[in-house]
């Protein structure tokens, strides 16, 4: 089994948080790219053929712009936070579709001390959030069967923001009414560190994209996607 990451990973991550600047990452390009960038590439590599057996329809892809990692660089345009660097190294396991239409992916965050993974729709928009909530509405026992699994729960937990009160034109005592208050539909779990720097990673990965694939395959149905 292959190890990825090492503690030059983490140890960059942490200076990169205490330098946060163009002078310092500038000076320090060569261990974003060894010890981060390029380890994650062939870690994304890697997971391609795993993901097709968990769905055909979604795409590992390891280029270094356009493909599955996020780009180190923050967008800070609309940011009171003006540090210019992520802190964190990011994958998205994306739909083929994504390009087209809003799609559910998997996730994977590398961190020190706050490493998980998970599964789901982030901070959709207006429309994809009413479809969904039109189809949690006009089919629960589907949804039910996915987040209220005894295997699920004890697993994963939901993220994301929600609504204070039900959304326009949705019932109050409706038995999913938490559920439809939703802002963003997405499940995960931590990982460990040493997971994360250890040998069996990319199972562990394989494993909680497995676990979580449910409820990606629940929201694809929801945006009349293939799963």
């Amino acid at each position: 089994m292959s190890t990825y990451f090492s503690d030059k990973t983490f140890k960059f991550l942490r200076a990169l948080a205490r330098n946060n600047s163009r002078e310092w990452f500038n000076d320090h390009r060569t261990d974003y790219e060894t010890h981060l960038k390029q380890p994650f590439q062939a870690l994304i590599t890697d997971l391609a053929p795993d993901l097709l057996t968990i769905s055909p329809h979604y795409r590992a892809d390891p280029r270094g712009n356009g493909g599955s990692l996020f780009r180190i660089h923050r967008d800070t345009r609309f940011s009171n936070d003006k540090t210019p660097y992520k802190t964190w190294g990011g994958a998205r396991f994306f739909h083929a579709r994504s390009k087209q239409v809003a799609a559910p992916s998997f996730y994977l965050h590398i961190q020190p001390g706050g490493c998980f993974l998970g599964g789901g729709i982030w901070h959709p928009e207006p429309d994809v959030q009413r479809k969904i909530r039109n189809f949690l509405v006009d089919n629960p026992a589907g949804w039910q069967a996915v987040v209220q699994k005894p295997a699920f729960k004890r697993r994963f937990t939901m993220w994301g923001d929600a609504l204070t009160r039900p959304p326009r034109g949705f019932p109050a005592d409706h038995p999913l009414i938490e559920d439809i208050k939703r802002k963003d539909f997405t499940a995960g779990e931590a990982l460990e560190d040493e997971t994360v720097l250890g040998p069996r990673l990319r199972q562990a990965i394989v494993s909680g994209f497995t676990g979580v694939a449910p409820l990606v395959d629940y929201l694809c149905a929801s945006l009349d996607l293939e799963f």
